[in-house]
């Protein structure tokens, strides 16, 4: 058994600003990673544009990251980084935003280097990125894992270098803007992320301090979000599970749900933590070692995976796949050895199909 978890974390209200000198010693000019929008509805990044401006760093601010980072948009960025002589990374919101920080960063150090070495295993290094999470999903900011779009695969993927963020910065009161359907969403993912920890082959009472303690949080406030009734304990409670579940699967990986998730996600447009959530409560009821499927259902409070699912569907909404699809996202999945390997039996195409 082994853990290891290299990021400096900061958690509470004003993180940022209480520790600007943190950021000042990572670099001499700093790339601010970020969306169009939120980061700036919310107020992340004029926090941190402010303690850049107190501790006497330049900066370029690089807003276009879309949702579900392509790899195209990253070498855009990693050329405007090389052009300005950044040295690290700052990057603000959800997961996209964080994800691409990651993969800049080595792309940034790497000039010399294509794209094709993203999916590469040859080990190359990366400038520093700090993480500023706005949403309380991925858990992004604690992860070594970024997750890109391939455009000419049509799916979603995870890069083969493993880039631990230097630092992170968890205020719940980025939260406060967001609408209902990004916490949920959001959420839900933080969700998946501690199940599928949970229910893994990588598993081991060691790192189960994980996800057993926010499984546990996250069914603490599970009815306030079904009703749409989050207090500020709520939001700094759903940020700190979110980044313990970053740190579950950190030492894990994530396992079906999440690979089932990418096809919806990319042909349909759905958000990754509904798509994720779709398949959720199917992985807990198919999964064959039923004494610790059942220990999930205890620590979030639900007496049955029946009641589990319909909770699901009622938070989330339904999907109807089209016709099809289902059937070639099981195939895909049987084929994908990296998530196959994370669940600890043999598992059929009849059972995948039964998780939706």
């Amino acid at each position: 058994m082994m853990l290891f978890m290299p990021t400096i974390v900061f958690s509470e209200r004003d993180c940022v600003k209480g520790h600007g000198n943190e950021l000042a010693l990572m670099g001499s000019k700093a790339m601010i990673v970020t969306g169009k929008q939120s980061s700036r509805i919310n107020g992340s990044l004029s926090d941190v544009e402010a303690v850049l401006k107190e501790q006497n760093i330049p900066y370029i601010i690089f807003d276009e990251i879309e949702e579900n980072p392509s790899v195209e948009t990253v070498m855009k960025a990693r050329q405007k980084g090389i052009e300005e002589n950044v040295d690290f990374i700052i990057g603000i919101g959800g997961g996209s935003p964080l994800d691409a920080s990651k993969a800049i960063a080595l792309m940034i150090a790497n000039p010399e280097k294509d794209e094709s070495v993203l999916y590469e295993s040859t080990p190359l290094s990366y400038i520093p990125v700090a993480c500023i999470p706005t949403t309380c999903g991925t858990g992004s900011e604690v992860t070594p894992y970024a997750i890109l779009t391939l455009h000419k695969q049509r799916t979603k993927k995870s890069i083969s270098h493993k880039i631990y963020p230097t630092a992170a910065f968890i205020d719940g009161k980025y939260l406060h803007t967001a609408s209902r359907a990004n916490i949920v969403n959001t959420a839900v993912d933080a969700l998946a992320h501690l199940v599928e920890s949970y229910l893994n082959t990588n598993s081991n009472e060691l790192n189960r301090i994980y996800s057993r303690e926010g499984l546990m949080m996250w069914g603490s406030f599970k009815d306030k979000l079904l009703e749409n009734k989050i207090t500020e304990e709520d939001y700094n409670n759903l940020m700190h599970t979110s980044m313990i579940g970053g740190m579950a699967i950190t030492h894990t990986g994530t396992s079906l749900p999440h690979g089932l998730s990418y096809m919806v996600t990319y042909e349909l447009g759905v958000p990754h933590g509904k798509a994720v959530g779709m398949f959720l409560g199917g992985y807990v009821s198919v999964y064959k070692d039923k004494r610790e499927a059942e220990n999930v259902l205890k620590l979030l409070g639900f007496e049955s995976c029946d009641k589990f699912q319909s909770y699901l569907k009622a938070i989330l909404g339904e999907v109807t796949l089209p016709e099809g699809m289902m059937e070639k996202n099981a195939d895909l999945i049987l084929a994908n050895k990296a998530k196959l390997k994370n669940y600890p039996f043999d598992i059929t195409r009849e059972e995948i199909m039964a998780m939706v």
